[in-house]
This record gives structure tokens, C-alpha cells and sequence, in this order.
């Protein structure tokens, strides 16, 4: 049973990006070797980088005059999503398939 709920959150968590995410930004590039180099530096920037997200976010939400402990449990998610979505992209450079990062929630409401 634990085998099965693990893999159905695995799939969730693979899955559930590609609801509402746009597609990379190297996804634009022409050739073979420019999308892997741009998915290469795309997944590193993001793992390295994702824990910035935690400062971010909710720094966002607080320049926006919203809830900023709302911001703060947002950062969280952010963090751990694009930390991990980019050490899969990371994993993932030599076949130039997407797995789009959800952008960040919209708290200025444009």
C-alpha cells in the first residue's frame, strides 16, 4: 500500500506542473546543442538558487499588501518545487524535453 500511495504522489508531483506551468525559456532555442546547454544552466540556476524563493515570496506578497506568513507558507512550496523541478531538468539535460516550472503566483492581482 505504501508502495502504491508513493508512486501516485510521484506521479502527482510530475504531473501537476504541466497544469499550469508555461514552458521553459529554453524551450525557444533552435538547435540540439543550444536546448541542452540552456537546460543544463536552466537546472542549475534553479537548484542552486531555489532557496531564494524563501526570501522572495513572501517579500512579494508584502510588496503587494497582501498576507506576508501567507507569503512565507508560499515561499515554502516555491522553494521546494523549483529546487527539485530544476534537479530534475538538471538530471534531465541531454533530452531536450520540458519539465516546466510553475511561475510564481501573481500577488499584484495584473
Amino acid at each position: 500500500m505504501k508502495k502504491i500511495i508513493s508512486l501516485v504522489v510521484l506521479f502527482a508531483m510530475l504531473l501537476a506542473p504541466v497544469a499550469f506551468a508555461a514552458s521553459s525559456p529554453w524551450t525557444e532555442e533552435k538547435t540540439y546543442g543550444e536546448k541542452v546547454a540552456g537546460k543544463l544552466g536552466f537546472g542549475l540556476t534553479n537548484t542552486v538558487l531555489g532557496w531564494t524563493k524563501l526570501f522572495s515570496t513572501p517579500n512579494d506578497y508584502s510588496s503587494a499588501g497582501k498576507n506576508v506568513w501567507q507569503g512565507v507558507g508560499q515561499g515554502m512550496v516555491d522553494t521546494a518545487v523549483t529546487t527539485v523541478l530544476g534537479a530534475v531538468q538538471l538530471v534531465t539535460f541531454p533530452i531536450p524535453a520540458d519539465v516546466p516550472i510553475p511561475s510564481p503566483v501573481n500577488v499584484t492581482g495584473k
